[in-house]
């Protein structure tokens, strides 16, 4: 099996190892075609743990809080995005992207240029590492 690429065609980057994150704990949002969801680089924010919790996932119930970083479903980063888009999220609401870190499997539902507008940092085509820690 090759190595896991980000949105960016190039080797994903590690996201987490504190707290250690994606869908194999080893910190990459990797799905390594077994998982399919995993593959969205977050930064939560509050809203969003309200978001999520809302509907039925509450990711303070394992530790996390706001700041921390973690390996978001696709689909449930789409739904915030779009919660967001109706108006009833904030842009706080839609957790920031780490487009390095982010598995181009997330590409199938959700366009490059969404992606872009919440990226953690301005846009650099990639290569820069991003470690561990809050943003």
């Amino acid at each position: 099996m090759s190595s896991p690429l980000n949105v960016y065609k190039q080797s994903l980057k590690l996201f987490s190892q504190q707290p250690v994150t994606g869908f194999f704990r080893d910190g990459y949002c990797r799905t390594g075609g077994v998982d399919g969801n995993h593959a969205v680089a977050g930064v939560l924010t509050d809203e969003f743990l309200d978001f999520s919790a809302a509907r039925g996932n509450d990711l303070r119930s394992v530790g996390l809080k706001g700041g921390c970083r973690w390996c978001l479903c696709t689909a449930r980063w789409l739904e915030a995005y779009q919660a967001y888009r109706s108006g009833k999220v904030t842009t706080l609401g839609v957790p920031r992207v780490d487009l390095d870190a982010t598995e181009d499997s997330a590409l199938k539902m959700v366009d490059m240029e969404t992606f872009r507008q919440f990226s953690v940092k301005p846009e650099q085509g990639s290569g820069s590492s991003t470690g561990s820690g809050a943003a």
